[in-house]
C-alpha cells in the first residue's frame, strides 16, 4: 500500500535536498574525482548543476504540475466537468549507471518523489565513493519509507528486479535493459529504459570545419567518451575529410595538450574491464591520433580511427569511450547504408550550413534526439524531453516530462444532474438518424 504524501510536504523536502546539495558541492566533486578522476568543472556542469537546475524547476512548478487539469467535455459527456488527476504509480525502483553517477541517480529519484511515489534507488557499485555519498545525503533528507538507497552489485540488482514494482526506471546498456524489461514483464510493470546506441555525427561539406571539430571534440571526449549521447562515429564528406581531420587533431591538442595523461581536464575509464574492452577495439585499426593507454590508472588517450570496417569490433556496438572512428562518404546513399546498418540511435548530430541538408537528415532518420551544428546540448533544455527510441530506449524525461512520467493520469468526469439527454438510452427506435445529424456539428 502506497504511503501518500502531500504536495506541500514533497516541496519542502525537495527544498531541503537542494540546500544539502549546495552545501556538499565540494564533497560531490571530490567523490567523483576519487571514482574516476572526473574534473571539477565537468563534475559541476554535468552532475551537480544539472541536478540543482532540475530541483529548482521542480520546486517552482510542482504545485501546478500536480493539480488536476480540466478539459472541455464532449457531446456525450455534456453537461459535465472533465479532469485528469496526477496519481503516483506507487513503489518505484530506480537503477542508476556509473558514467554520470550523481546526475543519473538523482534526476529520476527527484521526479518520482515529486510525483508522490515511494522510491528505492540502486546506485552503481562501480562508483563507490559517489554512491556512498548519495546514500548519506538521501538518508539525511528523506524518510526511509519515502526514499531509500540500497547499495550492492549484480546480485542486489537481480534480487530487486525479482520483486514486484509499480514502475521501474533503468539507465544503462541495451543488453541489461533487455533483462530489466523481461523482469518487469513478469508483473506487467511499466518501465522507462534510458539506453544508448551508435550515435552518428555527420559533417557535411558546407560545415564550419574548425567550429565543428571543436564542438565534436568537446562532446566526444568529455567524461572520456563515457556518455550515452556522445558521437559514436563520424561520417565526413570526402570533399573536406582531410582538412577536417587536421582540425580535429588540433582541437584535441588544444583541449588536452600533447600528453592528455597529465591534463587535469581529462577523465579516466571507470574500471579495468571497460579499459581492456577499449584496448581490444584498437586491434587491426588505423590510428590517426592517440591510441596510448595505461592500465595502472585506466588512462586511455583521445583516439581517432580512420575508416574502420562496419563489421569490425569497433563498429559492432556502442564504443562508450574516447575512441572516435571516422568514415568518409560521397553521397547520401552512403550515409543511409551506414546509419541504417545499426539500430535506432539515442542521438544524431549533423554539422552543415546547408539548411535543406540538415532538415532532410533529421527528418529522414529515427533517433532519440540531437543537434544541428553542436553535440550533447539538447539535454540541457528542461523543456525538451530526453529519451530514446527502439533499442536506444523507452520513455522520456527531464523537466515536466519527468513528473508526468512517474504520474498516472486518472481521467474523471463529474456529470451534472440538472440535465439528462435521453438519446443514449434504449429503446433507440429512430434515434440513430438524429444522432448522426447532430454529431456532424461537433
Amino acid at each position: 500500500m502506497l504511503i501518500k504524501t502531500s504536495v506541500d510536504y514533497r516541496k519542502k523536502t525537495l527544498v531541503k535536498l537542494l540546500v544539502a546539495i549546495e552545501k556538499h558541492e565540494k564533497e560531490i566533486s571530490t567523490a567523483l574525482f576519487a571514482d574516476f578522476k572526473k574534473p571539477e568543472f565537468e563534475a559541476f556542469l554535468t552532475e551537480t548543476y544539472f541536478v540543482l537546475s532540475e530541483l529548482k524547476l521542480t520546486i517552482k512548478n510542482i504545485n501546478n504540475w500536480a493539480k488536476p487539469k480540466r478539459y472541455f467535455p464532449n457531446l456525450v459527456n455534456f453537461p459535465s466537468s472533465d479532469y485528469t488527476y496526477s496519481e503516483p504509480y506507487g513503489k518505484v525502483l530506480v537503477i542508476a549507471p556509473w558514467n554520470y553517477p550523481f546526475q543519473l541517480a538523482l534526476l529520476p529519484v527527484i521526479a518520482a518523489f515529486a510525483a508522490g511515489n515511494q522510491v528505492i534507488l540502486k546506485p552503481s557499485e562501480l562508483t563507490p565513493n559517489t554512491s556512498q555519498l548519495i546514500s548519506k545525503l538521501l538518508s539525511e533528507i528523506f524518510q526511509k519509507e519515502h526514499v531509500e538507497v540500497i547499495q550492492g552489485g549484480l546480485e542486489v540488482s537481480q534480487n530487486l528486479l525479482a520483486k514486484r514494482w509499480d514502475y521501474i526506471f533503468f539507465t544503462g546498456s541495451v543488453a541489461v535493459g533487455k533483462i530489466v524489461a523481461q523482469a518487469a514483464a513478469n508483473h506487467l510493470t511499466p518501465v522507462t529504459l534510458e539506453l544508448g546506441g551508435k550515435n552518428p555525427c555527420i559533417i557535411h561539406e558546407s560545415a564550419d570545419l574548425r567550429l565543428a571539430a571543436k564542438r565534436i571534440v568537446w562532446g566526444k571526449f568529455i567524461n572520456a567518451g563515457q556518455t550515452c549521447i556522445a558521437p559514436d562515429y563520424l561520417l565526413v564528406s570526402n570533399k573536406i575529410k582531410q582538412p577536417f581531420l587536421e582540425n580535429l587533431k588540433k582541437e584535441i591538442i588544444l583541449a588536452y595538450g600533447e600528453n592528455p595523461k597529465i591534463s587535469p581536464d581529462y577523465c579516466r575509464i571507470i574500471n579495468e574491464k571497460n579499459w581492456e574492452r577499449l584496448v581490444t577495439m584498437l586491434e587491426n585499426e588505423t590510428i590517426l591520433l592517440g591510441g596510448k593507454s595505461a592500465k595502472e590508472d585506466f588512462y586511455f588517450a583521445p583516439t581517432l580511427i580512420d575508416e574502420p570496417k562496419l563489421d569490425s569490433l569497433i563498429m559492432k556496438d556502442e564504443i562508450f569511450g574516447p575512441i572516435l572512428p571516422i568514415i568518409g562518404y560521397d553521397t547520401e546513399n552512403d550515409l543511409e547504408k551506414t546509419i541504417l546498418n545499426f539500430e535506432k540511435p539515442l542521438a544524431l548530430y549533423v554539422f552543415s550550413r546547408n539548411k535543406s541538408f540538415s532538415s532532410a537528415i533529421i527528418q529522414k532518420y529515427s533517433f532519440g534526439g540531437g543537434c544541428i551544428n553542436d553535440t550533447l546540448i539538447h539535454i540541457s533544455n528542461s523543456k525538451l524531453p530526453f529519451g530514446g527510441v527502439g533499442h536506444s530506449g523507452i520513455g522520456c524525461y527531464h523537466g515536466k516530462a519527468s513528473f508526468d512520467l512517474f504520474s498516472h493520469k486518472k481521467a474523471i468526469v463529474k456529470k451534472a444532474n440538472w440535465l439528462d439527454i435521453a438519446i443514449r438510452y434504449a429503446p433507440y427506435n429512430e434515434k440513430i438518424n438524429w444522432l448522426k445529424k447532430a454529431l456532424k456539428w461537433f
